[in-house]
């Protein structure tokens, strides 16, 4: 008999239905989610294991490859899941800590005029959980040609008429570069806008991978492979290598491609694990869930924030109401 699990979009853990609140709510990070919000969290087939520690069993979905206990807290590696094949090449170790995180997000909410008073509450911040996300790493040579018509406009006066000259060229460029390490998220259910707003990540940070580094934290591992990604990685790079050449046509007053051709080489995937840390908020006045990630080794933060319609209201009137009485005392005096 299969098992079907519904997984918490913040950190993977396992969500059950909360009697007491009428909801589904995540025993580890305590992210709470209505019965409709199950529609858009993804249904995976469960896959059980016991904890080393407590002995407790652990429900996992198929991609999950590091967690942790929801009762005896402790960090669980499921070491069969990143091995032979499956194991990554590359892993950029969490540089900022749960800590780190939370001041981060709490300076980044403290920006917005707008948010909910809820979602500053302490509480809030301990759902932040620090996850790998599976990523792909493309890496080529690419050299390429381009043939330009390019003109020169040129204007002088002498006494009261005024002079244009325009010469015509034919000119021609060619270069090659290396690309290193293009991202693209791998995992498909992960909200792909989030995880890959926190790109770019510095990639001198890569290191071989190990285990190790996994635990504490939660981690994915990827079900999708790089010709899943092969053709728009190509024509990204196509596309910058023609930016750069064009780019190279100077002194010009204007630069008409006719001819641009580009070969790719050397083209290998590599598979890397890198840190983000996720947070949940849910907003109970419009029953709508909120996701944030923050960059694990740079700080970049991203997310949509919700807005309190209220604090919009007293500003309105803030303003208006001034705005309105200034106008009708001038208007009553003239």
């Amino acid at each position: 008999m299969s098992v079907i699990t519904y997984k918490c979009p913040n950190c993977g853990g396992e969500l059950k239905f909360d009697a007491e609140g009428q909801n589904f709510k995540c025993e580890y990070c305590l992210s709470e989610f209505k019965e409709d919000d199950l529609v858009e969290i993804p249904v995976s087939q469960a896959v059980v294991y016991s904890c080393p520690s407590c002995g407790a069993e652990i429900v996992t979905d198929e991609t999950t490859a590091a967690t942790t206990c929801f009762y005896c807290h402790n960090p669980i590696v499921m070491a069969g899941r990143l091995s032979g094949e499956e194991e990554p090449d590359w892993v950029i170790p969490f540089a900022i800590d749960k800590e780190k995180a939370k001041e981060i997000f709490s300076e980044w909410m403290r920006k917005k005029r707008f948010l909910p008073r809820g979602f500053f509450k302490e509480d809030q911040l301990e759902k932040v959980t620090g996850v790998y996300f599976p990523y792909l790493l493309y890496s080529c040579r690419v050299s390429g040609k381009m043939k330009a018509a390019c003109s020169k406009v040129s204007t002088w006066r002498s006494g009261d008429i005024e002079y244009r000259e325009t010469k015509q060229y034919e000119a021609e460029r060619d270069g090659d570069m290396e690309v290193s390490n293009l991202a693209r998220n791998a995992l498909k259910k992960t909200d792909k806008s989030l995880v890959e707003s926190v790109l770019p990540f510095q990639m001198d940070g890569l290191k071989p991978f190990q285990m190790a580094y996994l635990s504490g934290f939660a981690a994915e591992r990827k079900d999708m492979e790089g010709s899943d990604f092969t053709g728009e990685a190509e024509q990204e790079v196509r596309d910058y290598l023609q930016s750069s050449l064009k780019n190279s046509f100077t002194g010009y007053t204007t630069v008409s491609v006719r001819e641009f051709t580009a070969d790719i080489s050397d083209a290998k995937w590599r598979y890397a694990l890198l840190p983000v840390w996720t947070f949940t908020y849910q907003d109970k006045k419009d029953d709508k869930m909120y996701y944030f990630a923050l960059n694990g080794q740079t700080g970049k933060t991203c997310g949509r924030l919700p807005v309190d319609r209220g604090k919009l209201a007293l500003l309105f009137f803030e303003i208006f109401i001034p705005v309105f009485l200034f106008f009708a005392v001038v208007g009553y005096l003239l």
